[in-house]
């Protein structure tokens, strides 16, 4: 088994260092600027739109809660134990590194929500559904790549994403936490738990998620804020050795190859696990919105990659560099390795605010882990609708997820780890193709976004059929609705919220109605 995990290491560290990480940053940047760096200008929108993304879904899912399906799975282990796993194998640069990804994964994270929202369909339950599968499908017209898509998803999300993360949950309720549970009796409450939940389908995903991840990443930046307000005097410094170790030429312990290439590869590789941008998971949560515009969820969806990587994993990093628990002297040693990655966290709180924060860590930790077990189940779910309609075929995916929780809990996951990173590096560059072959879709509904906002609209309506921006008709009937003229802005209240647009000039996406 050792030897498999090695060998799986060296594959996964191949495809990163030669690959993988080259293609997501250079589409990143790519993206970027064919949308006049979209994720700066419009920040501003990003914030106010979450703000208001809770009504308008008309029976549907709204577009909160598919933002926080998303934020389930983005904020999870990779906030924690994946932060930590940067600093002991890359060194404080593999956070600068993180930062980078995150940046310009902004971009394209706002560009695979938006196709996602632009080729979805609707569904037998009277839901949406979409992703890559589907704009690979309808908009690349290659059934056989959403196909396979769809099948890497399904084995991805549904098994290997749900065992690290039941693992970790494992870890904190089993025999070396507070509650000190028997593994087979902290496998047995996962699986209780996980079917609660995940048997009941997308919808019922959403009302938990809802509530569930919004609350404890607020919980763990709470705590990251009075840590780092403790040690405020240090910050200066703490930044000085996060950027001048991503540029440093010093070897490195525990890296690759030390020095830079440790710092970038595992940075770019635990910033992909963690804020999922381009890797194609995050869509399938996007298009199950009900909105007015598929740039409206792009925003939202971009936003959530900044409040993952910029926001928590930089907390986590934080907590762990203020600690004195960590340095790259202690790699260097061979005091610190990497398997300690999943109690640094938890350890540097613990050092910093004393031994009481365990029980609230392992809670935070618990929810955090588990919300994201239920939204990769949703992602596993939704593309196994994709490769077959019969309701009964939703059941598998379903199954095997609350399974591979249960095995999750019992199982040592060091070639799961690897393979996982494996099959979600295919999984980004198979997506990262396509957001490339329809970039000029996502870019024709921003310029359509942009130009009703310049006119005065305050929330812009889309339709995909004979509108100038596009390169042409949207497949489908979900955004066949009247195009309304862009000379006329929405009358607004004095709270700021627009005032009901008439049902004749809403795109059928928007209304619900056939939902």
């Amino acid at each position: 088994m050792d030897a498999l995990a090695a060998q799986l290491e060296a594959v996964s560290d191949w495809i990163t260092l030669h690959i993988t990480m080259w293609v997501l940053v250079g589409t990143g940047i790519l993206l970027t600027v064919r949308t006049g760096f979209v994720q700066l200008r419009r920040l501003p929108d990003m914030f106010r739109q979450v703000a208001g993304s809770r009504s308008g879904a008309q029976g549907g899912i709204s577009s909160f809660q598919a933002f926080t399906i998303s934020l389930a799975a983005r904020v999870g282990i990779g906030n924690v134990f994946g932060v930590a796993a940067a600093l002991i194998l890359g060194g404080p640069g593999a956070i600068f590194w993180m930062w980078v990804v995150a940046l310009v994964g902004m971009a394209t994270a706002f560009f695979e929500a938006t196709l996602a929202q632009m080729f979805k369909v609707r569904h037998t339950d009277g839901s949406f559904r979409g992703g890559p599968a589907y704009y690979m499908a309808r908009g690349m017209r290659s059934r056989s790549l959403g196909v396979a898509f769809a099948g890497l998803t399904i084995f991805t999300c549904g098994f290997s994403i749900i065992m690290v993360q039941s693992n970790a949950v494992a870890g904190v309720i089993g025999p070396d936490s507070p509650l000190h549970l028997p593994p087979s009796a902290a496998a047995a409450v996962l699986v209780g738990l996980s079917a609660l939940v995940i048997l009941g389908g997308v919808r019922r995903v959403a009302r938990v998620t809802e509530w569930m991840a919004p609350i404890m990443a607020l919980v763990y930046v709470v705590m990251a804020v009075v840590i780092v307000a403790l040690h405020i005097t240090q910050l200066p410094g703490i930044m000085v050795t996060i950027i001048s170790s991503a540029f440093g030429p010093a070897p490195f312990a525990g890296g690759m190859t030390g020095g830079i290439i440790a710092a970038l590869t595992n940075g770019t590789r635990r910033g992909l696990f963690s804020n999922e941008a381009g890797q194609g998971t995050a869509p399938f949560a996007a298009a199950t919105a009900t909105v007015a515009h598929p740039v409206q969820q792009g925003l939202i969806q971009s936003l959530g990659v900044f409040v993952d990587t910029i926001i928590v994993c930089t907390a986590t990093a934080f907590i762990i560099l203020v600690s004195g628990i960590y340095s790259p002297a202690l790699v260097q040693a061979g005091t610190l390795t990497p398997k300690a990655a999943g109690t640094l966290t938890s350890d540097a709180v613990a050092a910093t605010l004393g031994n009481w924060t365990a029980v609230p860590m392992a809670i935070v930790i618990f929810v955090l882990a588990f919300s994201s077990i239920i939204a990769a189940a949703t992602y596993s779910e939704v593309s196994m609708t994709f490769i077959s309609e019969r309701p009964e075929w939703r059941w598998l995916p379903r199954l095997v997820s609350v399974v591979s929780t249960g095995l999750g809990a019992l199982a040592s996951l060091t070639v799961v780890w690897n393979t996982v990173d494996i099959t979600m590096a295919v999984m980004t560059l198979t997506n990262l193709v396509a957001l490339i072959w329809l970039a000029r879709w996502g870019v024709g509904a921003l310029r359509d976004w942009d130009a009703q906002r310049a006119a005065g609209r305050v929330a812009p309506l889309f339709s995909g059929v004979g509108n100038p921006y596009l390169p042409g008709d949207l497949p489908g009937d979900v955004w066949t609705g009247e195009r309304t003229h862009l000379a006329e802005a929405d009358s607004t209240a004095d709270d700021g919220v627009p005032a009901a647009t008439p049902a004749s000039s809403q795109p059928a996406a928007s209304t619900g109605a056939d939902a």
